[in-house]
């Protein structure tokens, strides 16, 4: 072969390398694994996604949605067989363990790459100094009471303290109707109503669960909090089923009549209002114990969001996190979902043009944020051990100072 036949076959190959490069990142799909997208009005996620596809031409996201305890469930699977998504939507009580396992990438390499400014993120979850997790959206657990069963039932007002809240709860409850006043699921396979029907009483309160960062669950604070919540059971207001219950067993209950209260977040909004237009719902803080007067713990949780240490698409992956949190972005994303920003230069609309969130917002101003859950080693096994001493409790096996005790024994174990 001559040199101009050599030349003339390498610009050809050339040019078809170039072809297939092009093509190649022109197929670069990334997953994108979260709870989000059914808890945000029809086609809203996509929207933004697809503003992302258009500014990232060659990067393409593959949303893979589902319920919360469903995805988690989803997460844990892909973190141990490695088959993980390329950006996952976290809880902060996943990141821990999901660090400690290699499942997720430190976020301080990929910032680094990008000069990216972390100054501009409210709130970055750490693991032994490393960055792990961004909260896109963060969303308080108000009361949410059905206002329509509860005049009927002859309560007049919000209730503002644990005696009220267990006064109401009783006009609430009809068993012959399958009515009640309150519901708590605690199934063990999704552990998180530990967190945000059980605990939250103790923050709502101003009391806490740890002690100079260590367990303390046999204080005053939790052991009074767990035999409240006993009575409730004894007084046979909470809905049956308790053991098996999961979130959104939870928010289905509500939206379909069958409970007038519910501890929940205010990422449901949308989902209840689509599930029952006609609901007449409204919120209240978290009620405090008798005669409490400081400010109020209001317990929260957030739609955080990392990257997977095994994908292959890591800059790609890190392209769709920095989109979602920059100001103009995450400001229309929490304005749709009703949550409160993770960028501090976002600027939310729905504080006033919604009444239910103005008088969240009133709500949060009022207390401050508690989740002392956020960081903890195995906080999901932390919330199981928890979870199984307070079954056994409301099975009679033992009293609310035993399970504190043997609760606070097995998360010993585990600092």
């Amino acid at each position: 072969m001559n040199f101009k036949s050599f030349s003339r076959t390498m610009k050809a190959a050339a040019a078809v390398w170039a072809l297939c490069a092009t093509s190649a990142l022109a197929d670069t799909t990334i997953e994108f694994i979260q709870w989000w997208e059914p808890e945000m009005p029809a086609g809203a996620l996509r929207g933004i996604v697809d503003e992302f596809e258009a500014k990232n031409p060659g990067i393409k996201v593959k949303l893979v949605s589902g319920p919360y305890a469903t995805t988690r469930d989803q997460i844990v699977v892909g973190a141990a067989s490695g088959t993980l998504s390329d950006v996952v939507g976290l809880d902060g009580a996943w990141v821990n363990g999901l660090a400690k396992q290699g499942a997720i990438a430190s976020l301080d390499e990929l910032m680094t790459n990008a000069n990216y400014d972390k100054s501009q993120i409210a709130d970055i979850v750490k693991v032994d100094g490393k960055s792990y997790m961004f909260p896109v959206a963060s969303f308080v657990y108000p009361v949410f009471v059905n206002l329509d069963l509860a005049k009927a039932a002859g309560v007049d007002k919000m209730p503002s303290n644990r005696t009220e809240f267990e006064e109401a709860a009783k006009k609430m409850t009809d068993a012959s109707k399958n009515q009640y006043g309150w519901v708590l699921p605690l199934s063990l396979q999704s552990p998180s109503g530990i967190q945000n029907d059980v605990m939250s009483w103790v923050w709502a309160s101003g009391g806490t669960m740890l002690k100079d960062g260590k367990p303390d669950l046999e204080n005053d604070d939790v052991v009074g909090t767990l035999e409240y919540i006993q009575k409730l059971n004894k007084d046979g207001v909470i809905s049956p089923g308790i053991f098996a219950k999961k979130e959104q067993d939870k928010v289905e209950e509500f939206v379909n009549g069958r409970v007038g209260m519910m501890v929940d977040t205010l990422a449901h909004v949308n989902l209840i209002r689509e599930r029952n237009p006609n609901l007449n719902f409204g919120l209240s803080a978290l009620p405090a114990k008798d005669g409490y007067e400081g400010k109020r713990g209001m317990p929260y949780a957030s739609w955080g969001i990392g990257v997977s240490e095994g994908s292959a698409h890591k800059e790609e992956a890190w392209k769709l996190v920095e989109f979602l949190m920059s100001p103009e972005i995450n400001g229309k994303l929490v304005s749709i979902a009703n949550a409160f920003p993770g960028n501090v230069n976002a600027k939310p609309d729905f504080v006033a043009a919604d009444p239910i969130f103005a008088e969240a917002f009133k709500i949060y101003q009022s207390g401050y944020p508690a989740n002392e859950f956020v960081g903890l080693p195995v906080a999901e096994e932390l919330m199981r051990d928890l979870n199984v001493e307070v079954q056994k409790m409301f099975d009679g096996a033992q009293s609310a100072k035993e399970a504190a005790a043997n609760a606070e024994k097995a998360w010993n174990a585990k600092f």
